[in-house]
């Protein structure tokens, strides 16, 4: 089914057929970086949609679910900016039983399963493997914070930053959960400097193969680099 017209799928076919240029078939794995509360889930699951308007084999996964036991993530405290960036997800895994088997699908003589989820972290636990296969053509649309680190980078055909201010962003999180919508609140700290420790060691905009401005969901713009 074809999506109505509007400033979001319009701006979202343009980066699909972009994509399609370069990677006309095969297996091909985009992330959809940004902060929290930038919109990454809502974005990553309106590009899946208009893939799939042309027939492509879609599949989608978050880093979410791919999270650390608790222990390891708060090994540094509860409240570390620098224990949220770097223990908060288990990459070893997610390269182990979702990217490299579905990279591997089509060079192999035999259908290559892989997980899109791996960690409930609602309940500190593993889930129950869940194997499933696609063709040779297909596309893995993954969301998430911290996609464009440097040990990730070379994981993507193609990576999108969703561009949204801290004030926006934090707006979001707290009309979900109840929380404090300001930046500097003490409960938005440990995400606010994980945030910023990210975007000085990673550069992810630079990173990214776009970069979009989110703050209006509803009218989402490419941005380009040196205006940003």
């Amino acid at each position: 089914m074809r999506l109505p017209i509007t400033p979001a799928t319009t701006l979202l076919r343009e980066l699909r057929d972009e994509v399609r240029r370069h990677y006309r078939a095969g297996r091909v794995i985009i992330a959809v970086d940004g902060r929290n509360g930038a919109g990454k889930t809502i974005f990553a699951d309106a590009l899946a949609e208009v893939f799939a308007e042309d027939g492509s084999a879609v599949f989608r996964a978050s880093i979410d679910a791919f999270h650390r036991p608790r222990a390891e993530r708060y090994a540094l405290g509860r409240t570390s900016p620098e224990g949220l960036y770097r223990d908060s997800y288990d990459y070893s895994l997610f390269r182990r039983v979702l990217i490299e088997p579905f990279r591997e699908g089509p060079q192999t003589s035999a259908a290559t399963g892989f997980q899109l989820d791996a960690f409930d972290v609602a309940r500190d636990a593993p889930v129950e493997s869940r194997w499933v296969t696609a063709p040779d053509d297909a596309v893995l649309i993954v969301d998430g914070i911290f996609l464009n680190r440097p040990e990730l980078r070379g994981l993507w055909d193609w990576s999108v930053w969703l561009d949204v201010p801290a004030e926006a962003a934090f707006a979001r999180m707290a009309a979900r959960t109840g929380g404090d919508p300001a930046p500097d609140a003490p409960s938005n700290i440990r995400s606010s400097r994980a945030h910023e420790l990210y975007l000085q060691e990673a550069d992810p905009q630079h990173a990214a193969s776009a970069i979009v401005d989110n703050a209006d969901p509803a009218h989402p713009v490419r941005v380009s680099r040196d205006i940003r």
